[in-house]
């Protein structure tokens, strides 16, 4: 299969998503559409995945490029083929399914515990710990199975069309590098100096394992998701 990957910011990139495609015997092409790169044509791959950034999914006056994603995203939602987004993409899919998306009473930065919903249809486990970078947040959108929720955000993900797309507010891909270049270069999520559920730079990296610990989490949700819709 060969995947396009959507990214948003020079901050956010695909981090080990990209690596677990080739490691698959799957192709990628990166888009940059913070760099004015025109979003691809979706015959053109067998997916898209779309990556988190900074900006809100309607600051159309800042990005007009976000229209051209919207189109693009919908096209997607009426097709076939498996649709993922991470963050920002994963609201942007939320927002094309109708669901509310807006700012969560809380900004989360840092580790913090997922537990699995029960209708989750995606093999993980019961509570697992991911990296969380956000104040924007999703409603659960019409006709999707949740996938879990954290002490600050109760919808941390959704699956919709039996798992083809999936949106998740929370980070398996990131590794420490990542982690470094949004802590140095990228501003924190807005709220974060008040929030109950924001941790300082240096306890988000005082543990290098959690970083090691996101991996098979990531090879086992991506192996499920590329497969509930063959292209």
């Amino acid at each position: 299969m060969h995947l396009h990957l959507l990214q948003h910011s020079p901050h956010h990139g695909p981090g080990r998503i990209a690596d677990w495609l080739t490691s698959m015997g799957h192709s990628h092409t990166v888009f940059h559409l913070h760099a004015e790169e025109a979003p691809p044509s979706l015959s053109d791959g067998d997916g898209l995945i779309l990556l988190d950034g900074p900006m809100h999914v309607l600051d159309d006056e800042d990005y007009p490029w976000l229209k051209r994603e919207r189109k693009l995203i919908a096209k997607a939602l009426h097709g076939s083929k498996p649709l993922l987004g991470i963050g920002m993409g994963a609201r942007m899919i939320a927002a094309e399914l109708g669901a509310t998306v807006g700012r969560g009473t809380f900004a989360e930065v840092g580790w913090h515990e997922v537990t699995l919903a029960p209708e989750s249809p995606f093999d993980l486990p019961e509570r697992f710990t991911a990296f969380m970078w956000h104040r924007d947040v999703f409603a659960l959108p019409d006709d999707a199975l949740p996938l879990g929720g954290s002490q600050g955000s109760p919808v941390q993900g959704f699956a919709w069309d039996a798992g083809r797309a999936l949106g998740l507010l929370c980070h398996l891909e990131v590794t420490r590098t990542d982690v470094d270049e949004l802590l140095t270069h990228s501003e924190r999520p807005e709220g974060s100096d008040e929030s109950p559920h924001a941790q300082p730079a240096e306890s988000i990296l005082a543990d290098g394992r959690r970083f090691d610990q996101l991996a098979p989490l990531l090879d086992r949700l991506l192996s499920q998701w590329i497969h509930r819709a063959p292209a």
